[in-house]
Order: structure tokens, then sequence, then C-alpha cells
């Protein structure tokens, strides 16, 4: 994945690369120095309805700075379940924050 190099190619400090969030693992956060954030989306999001960037878009379109400990505590709860009939947000997937 070269995301991360790209970003920071393009003048972006990445916060996090990684987290404990399925389907997410492979999410970046990053922000440039005018606080632009940069998102990188692993693959899975193209095949599952719910990924970590359901959990962080909301949380970045308000203004709010993401940080590698924002990503850390979404390890509780950060299991999609991949249920029959999916129920997010009312569910417990993304709840450890």
């Amino acid at each position: 994945d070269i995301t991360p190099l790209a970003a920071r190619a393009a003048g972006a400090r990445i916060e996090a690369y990684g987290s404990a969030v399925l389907p997410g693992a492979m999410f970046m956060v990053g922000y440039f120095d005018d606080g632009v954030p940069v998102l990188g989306v692993p693959a899975c999001g193209i095949h599952h309805p719910r990924t970590i960037f359901d959990l962080i878009l909301p949380r970045v379109l308000t203004g709010e700075t993401i940080t590698n400990k924002d990503i850390a505590r979404l390890g509780h709860g950060g299991m999609c379940l991949d249920c029959p009939e999916c129920r997010y947000p009312v569910c417990p997937f993304g709840k450890g924050n």
C-alpha cells in the first residue's frame, strides 16, 4: 500500500496508519499543515457496507482532529459482525470510542 507514501509526498503528516477495526485495518488518517484531513480507505470499503470510514467520517466532517489515540480506542467493539440484516449504527460496531 503506497497511500501513506503518496500522502507524505503531497505534504501531509500521517497521524495514524492501521487500526484495530475490521473491516478497515489498513485505514490511514493524516493532515496537511493547514488542517485539511487526508483519509486513506482500504479496499474493504468496496466490499463491505460498513467500515472504519463510517466511524471516522462523521467526526472529520464536524471538524474534529482524529488522533492515533482515537483510532486505538475504536479497537474495543471494532469488529463488524456482518449481520445478515445490517442495522448500523444500532449495533456494537464502533462503540468503543
